[in-house]
C-alpha cells in the first residue's frame, strides 16, 4: 500500500513539475525543494540533538517559535533546523527567526528520494511537524533513520475525517510510524485517536499559538513612558491598539462622547503602521481634540497621544484603564488582543476578528468583550469607567486567562524529552506537566 503512495507521489510530481520549475512561488528553492542542500545551508552538527521543526507557512513558524527557548533549556548544544513550504514563510524564518534557530530552508516535497536525501542530509533526531502536517513519505524516511516523528499543535478537520480514513487505508498509515501526537485539545485527540493513533501516544498539551501571542513581557508599569506619552499618575486612560484605517473616525467618536461624563479620560492611539501617524494627528483635529505624539514627549499636552514609535505598545498597555484592540471594526480581520489580556487589563475588539477566532473563543467571557459597533463599543465603556470594581475584576480574570492558556510550548518539550530519552540515553526523561487551559471549541 504504501508503494502505492510512492508511484502516485511520482506520477502527480511528473504532471505537475512544469508549473512548479516556472511559476514563481514554486520556482524559488526548488533545489532545497528536491532534497538537496548545498554546503553552508545547513548547521554542522552541535553536541546535542538535531531538532527538525517544519511548518507549512509562515503562520505555523511562529506559532513552532514559542518552543525555541524551551528547546534550548532543554537540549544544550542542540541544533535547530526550521523548514517551510512556502516563500512568505521562508522569508519569515530568514528575516524574524533566524536568530533562534541553526537554519532555515525550504521542506522536500514528499517524494520517496526527495525525503530520503533530506533525512540523511539533516539527521534529525527528532523531526516536528506542526498543525496537520502529515506526509507519509518524510515520516518514514525520518522514523527509519531513527528519528522521532512528532506532532504538535496537532488538529484534525471532522469535516475531513472520512477522507483521511479513506487516504490511509489506501497507502497504510502513516500515524503509525510517528512517536508523539500533542494536540490542541480534547475534540482534536478523540479526531486523532479514530484515525489510528495508538492511545498511549496522544496528549493534550494546549496551542503554543497562545504562547506567542501572549509573550509580552508583564512587568511593572513604566513610569518614563508615562512621563513621555503626557499622562498624569491617576488618570484613566484608553488605549486603542493597532488601529487601521477606517476605524480611528469611529474611535474618535466614541471618545468625544465619553468625554461628556469623564471629562479626565485621556486617549492614546497606537496605529498599527506608524507612517500613518501624520494622518491621525490630522484627524485627531478635525474632531475638535487636542493631540500629541509620543516622539515629541506630547508637548502639547494632548487630549489623544498618538504612539508613533515602534515597540512600545506592549509597555503601553500596562498603564491602561481600558484597551481596544483594532483591526476589528474594519476587514482586517483583528489583532493581537492575548497581550493586553495578560497585562491584566479588559479587552474590547470589534466583530471581525477572523485571524483570531481561537483567542476570541478563549477570551470572552473571561475579560474580553466583542461589541458588534461603535454604538455598542459606547455603552459599555460608560458601563464600565462607572464600576472601577468590575474593570479591576475583569483585568484579573483576563490576566488570569492568559496564564492558564499557556504554557503549551513547556508541556510539548517536556514531552519531546521523554520521547528522546528512549533513543538518546543523555537526554534524560522528564515527568510532563498536565495542561491546565481552558480548550476552545
Amino acid at each position: 500500500m504504501r508503494l502505492l503512495y510512492i508511484l502516485a507521489s511520482y506520477v502527480l510530481f511528473a504532471v505537475l513539475f512544469p508549473v512548479l520549475s516556472l511559476h514563481r512561488k514554486t520556482r524559488h528553492g526548488l533545489r532545497q525543494r528536491l532534497g538537496f542542500y548545498a554546503e553552508g545551508e545547513l548547521p554542522a552538527r552541535g553536541p546535542g540533538p538535531t531538532i527538525w521543526m517544519h511548518g507549512a507557512s509562515a503562520g505555523d513558524l511562529l506559532a513552532l517559535s514559542p518552543m525555541f527557548g524551551p528547546l534550548r533549556a532543554r537540549f544544550p548544544g542542540c541544533r535547530i533546523v526550521l523548514s517551510t513550504m512556502t516563500n512568505s514563510g521562508y522569508m519569515m524564518g530568514r528575516e524574524r527567526l533566524a536568530k533562534q534557530v541553526d537554519g532555515v530552508v525550504y521542506a522536500p516535497y514528499d517524494l520517496w528520494g526527495a525525503t530520503r536525501r533530506a533525512v540523511k542530509a539533516i539527521g534529525p533526531d527528532l523531526l516536528v511537524l506542526e498543525y496537520t502536517e502529515i506526509w507519509p513519505n518524510l515520516i518514514r524516511a525520518a522514523s527509519r533513520a531513527g528519528g522521532r516523528v512528532v506532532l504538535t499543535n496537532g488538529r484534525f478537520s471532522p469535516a475531513h475525517q472520512g477522507k483521511y480514513r479513506l487516504l490511509f487505508g489506501l497507502i497504510g498509515n502513516p500515524l503509525e510510524d510517528m512517536e508523539l501526537f500533542l494536540m490542541r485539545g480534547e475534540d482534536e485527540a478523540e479526531r486523532v485517536l479514530g484515525l489510528g493513533a495508538p492511545g498511549e501516544r496522544v496528549v493534550v498539551t494546549g496551542n503554543t499559538k497562545f504562547d506567542a501571542l501572549a509573550a509580552a513581557d508583564q512587568g511593572q508599569e513604566d513610569g518614563a513612558l508615562r512621563s513621555a506619552l503626557g499622562l498624569r499618575v491617576g488618570e484613566r486612560v484608553w488605549i486603542a491598539g493597532s488601529t487601521h484605517e477606517g476605524e480611528e473616525e469611529h474611535l474618535l467618536a466614541v471618545y468625544r462622547r465619553l468625554l461628556e461624563a469623564h471629562p479626565d479620560l485621556r486617549l492614546v492611539i497606537a496605529p498599527r503602521y506608524i507612517e500613518r501617524a501624520g494622518r491621525l494627528v490630522g484627524l485627531v483635529k478635525e474632531a475638535g481634540l487636542s493631540v500629541g505624539l509620543r516622539s515629541k514627549g506630547n508637548e502639547e499636552g494632548g487630549q489623544v497621544v498618538v504612539l508613533d514609535t515602534i515597540g512600545e505598545l506592549s509597555r503601553a498597555y500596562r498603564l491602561a484603564t481600558l484597551v481596544f484592540v483594532g483591526g476589528s471594526f474594519t476587514t482586517r480581520g483583528g489583532q493581537n488582543i492575548l497581550e493586553p489580556a495578560g497585562q491584566g487589563k479588559p479587552v474590547l475588539f470589534g466583530p471581525h476578528m477572523e485571524n483570531f477566532r481561537d483567542s476570541v473563543q478563549v477570551l470572552v467571557g473571561r475579560g474580553g468583550i466583542q461589541v458588534k459597533d461603535g454604538e455598542q463599543l459606547y455603552r459599555v465603556m460608560t458601563e464600565l469607567l462607572a464600576k472601577p470594581e468590575t474593570v479591576g475584576s475583569l483585568g484579573e480574570l483576563a490576566r488570569a486567562t492568559v496564564r492558564q492558556i499557556s504554557g503549551a510550548s513547556q508541556r510539548n518539550v517536556e514531552h519531546m524529552a521523554n520521547a528522546l530519552a528512549k533513543t538518546h540515553p543523555s537526554v534524560p526523561p522528564h515527568p510532563p506537566t498536565a495542561p491546565n487551559h481552558p480548550s476552545p471549541r
